[in-house]
């Protein structure tokens, strides 16, 4: 679900250019869905890339379009209702001035704290899945390019806090 204009770090290969897995409609949607979700609301969205964030760890329920980007780095977390796909709240933005740490919680799992208390804990997988509602049933997310470069991206992030 990267942005259209890819990653902005040299080199590194996205969903919209190299994908591994052939795409079904019904993921294409929802990724048309959530990218506007994340670009009603930033500014400057090209600048980043976008992946499903689900609940990190049992107990957890925030479901997040997660924009990051290498340069500046940065992480930015748009709280989404998984009801409407409807954004909840002012996307929060965690780069080097408010960062307070970051931890890989578990494989694919991780937390990210801000200074002011603010802490994320989430999940970025190959294939997120959206739960059941009403009108739909489960909404499966391919995302496996993403993935793979979200998950370089977090290598690096990791150390900065």
């Amino acid at each position: 679900m990267t942005s259209d204009t890819g990653s902005t770090d040299p080199g590194v290969h996205t969903a919209d250019t190299d994908t591994a897995d052939p795409e079904t409609p019904a993921s294409d949607q929802l990724k048309r869905v959530l990218r506007r979700v994340f670009e009603s609301q930033i500014p400057n969205y090209g600048d980043y890339n976008l992946v499903l964030a689900t609940p990190g760890l049992d107990g957890e329920t925030g479901f997040y379009v997660l924009g990051y980007r290498w340069r500046p780095a940065e992480v930015v977390f748009a709280p989404f209702d998984v009801d409407t796909l409807a954004g909840l709240e002012v996307p929060t933005s965690v780069n080097t001035t408010n960062l307070s740490h970051t931890d890989e919680l578990d494989t694919d799992a991780y937390e990210v704290g801000t200074s002011t208390g603010r802490v994320f804990q989430f999940a970025v997988e190959a294939q997120a899945a959206l739960p059941a509602t009403a009108s739909a049933g489960e909404r499966l997310l391919e995302q496996s390019a993403d993935w793979e470069d979200f998950r370089s991206f977090v290598e690096s992030y990791l150390e900065l806090a």
